[in-house]
Parts: structure tokens; C-alpha cells; sequence
């Protein structure tokens, strides 16, 4: 899926890292995973020192690279967090008070200029994004389907896990849906390299897709109740609970950000 997935994350390449490769991701348990996912969340969010969150991203990189995944593919699947990040923080950048960088230019509304300080600051939302994102991607592509639909049974709430698990297999139709719809207007000589001069294509792909979706959620709901579904869809596997020495790498993470935490806020070091 070329065409559609180049910078966009694909969920049957994630899935086929997951089940058929073994790194040392791979190896490690579900929980232990979550754990640390919750530990970067926290990290990040209390951590305003842009040399630490750097370091935390390099870290993240280098798992990202030890459990053996594509740091090519990486670099293409951060065109939606840059598009955000370019959205949200960009404007920050200039709109955050401190020594200009360069000249300043001069418009309608204001002078405006890029400082030291908004450099900074969009550095700072770079970092905690792409922190977060790559080692949800490492762990998602290092932890096998069957054990991501125990996890979401038992930590969300029904029917939030139902949702999850039935959003997450509907994915791979809507992905088939659209590589037959690009490849029949491929097949007719449309070009669709351009977006604004192909708007309307665009718009009947998108809607097609759409149609396409209900009918066949529909006929997916009607094939379940016939086959008895009640709301639940029966998981047949168990994820173990983690070895004790992963439970300690979990608990000193935690302990680490609380302790610098702490010890920033005293003023010895800055967050």
C-alpha cells in the first residue's frame, strides 16, 4: 500500500513486525510496555529542560533501533505529528516574547520574529511529541495482536474495548476499500499527485470510502448478531504478569521522573 501509507503509519506492516519478527522488544511483556508508555507520558509532561527531553528522545530512538524496526519508515510516519507540531507550535515560536533571532518583520498586525526563547519552546513540543509517538510505534510493532486486545479488554471500560478492538479490525477493509478505488482511477489515467487540482477526485474517493464503510458495517453487524453477539467478543489468550526485575525497571522509572520532579521544583536543577 504505497500509495497511501508512505507517511501514514499502516496497521498490516505494524501487525507483520509484530507477529513474525523477534527482537528484543518483542521479548518483553505486554504490561511492562504500558508501564513504560505511562512512565515517557509523565516524563514529558513534567520536564520543561529541553536538553533532558532531548535526551529522552534520543533514548526513545535508540530502543526504537535496538528492537530492530525501520528508521526509514520512522522518518516518513512523522508527517502528521510535524504537520501538527508545525500547526500548533509553530506559531508559538513567533509569538513567544525574548531575543529575536535574525531581523524582524515587519506586517499589518505587529512586528514579528522567531526568539531564542520560541525556539525553545517548539524544540521542547518537538521532542515530547515525537517521543511519545515513537515508542508507541515500537511498542505496537513489538507486541503481537492477541495480547494488544487482552491489554484493551482489561484496561478500558466497556464497551470503549469493544470499539477499540472492532475499529482496529475494520482498519484493514477501509485500507482494501481505498487501494481499489486509487487503483481504478489510476487505471482510468487520473493522476492524483496534486491535491488541489485533483480536489474532486479526492472528494469522490473520500466519499465512496465513506458509503462503502456503512454498507459494509452494516452487513458486519448483521453477520455478528447471527452469530451470536452480545456485546463481547471472547478473547482466547492471557498476557502473564511481568518478571519481578521488569517490575523494578518499571517502578525506577516512575521513581525517577517523581525524584526529578521534586528535586527541580526545590530549584537544584532545572526542569
Amino acid at each position: 500500500m504505497t500509495t497511501l501509507s508512505n507517511h501514514v503509519p499502516d496497521p498490516r506492516l505494524i501487525t507483520a513486525y509484530a507477529e513474525h519478527r523477534d527482537g528484543p522488544l518483542h521479548r518483553i511483556n505486554p504490561w511492562t510496555k504500558v508501564g513504560v508508555v505511562g512512565a515517557l507520558v509523565l516524563a514529558v509532561t513534567v520536564v520543561e529542560s529541553l536538553a533532558v527531553l532531548a535526551g529522552l528522545y534520543a533514548a526513545t530512538l535508540a530502543v526504537y533501533g535496538i528492537a530492530g524496526l525501520p528508521y526509514r519508515r520512522l522518518g516518513a510516519w512523522y508527517t502528521l505529528p510535524s504537520l501538527f507540531l508545525v500547526s500548533v507550535a509553530g506559531p508559538l515560536a513567533f509569538l513567544e516574547p525574548g531575543t529575536p533571532i535574525g531581523g524582524v518583520l515587519a506586517t499589518p498586525v505587529g512586528d514579528l520574529s522567531v526568539t531564542w526563547e520560541g525556539a525553545v519552546l517548539f524544540g521542547e513540543l518537538t521532542c515530547r511529541s515525537l517521543t511519545v509517538v515513537t515508542f508507541a510505534l515500537a511498542a505496537t510493532m513489538t507486541t503481537r495482536y492477541a495480547d494488544i486486545a487482552y491489554l484493551l479488554g482489561r484496561l478500558l471500560p466497556r464497551p470503549i474495548d469493544q470499539i477499540a478492538l472492532l475499529t482496529y479490525r475494520f482498519t484493514f477493509v477501509m485500507l482494501e476499500t481505498l487501494e481499489e478505488l486509487v487503483k481504478a482511477v489510476l487505471a482510468r489515467g487520473a493522476t492524483p499527485t496534486e491535491f488541489w487540482t485533483n480536489r474532486r477526485t479526492y472528494a469522490r474517493i473520500l466519499g465512496m470510502t465513506l458509503l462503502t464503510a456503512i454498507e459494509r458495517s452494516e452487513r458486519l453487524v448483521v453477520s455478528m448478531d447471527a452469530r451470536g453477539y452480545e456485546g463481547d467478543i471472547t478473547l482466547y489468550g492471557d498476557v502473564p504478569r511481568p518478571p519481578r526485575r521488569e517490575v523494578l525497571a518499571v517502578v525506577a522509572c516512575y521513581v525517577g521522573v517523581v525524584g526529578y520532579a521534586l528535586v527541580a521544583r526545590s530549584g537544584v536543577v532545572p526542569l
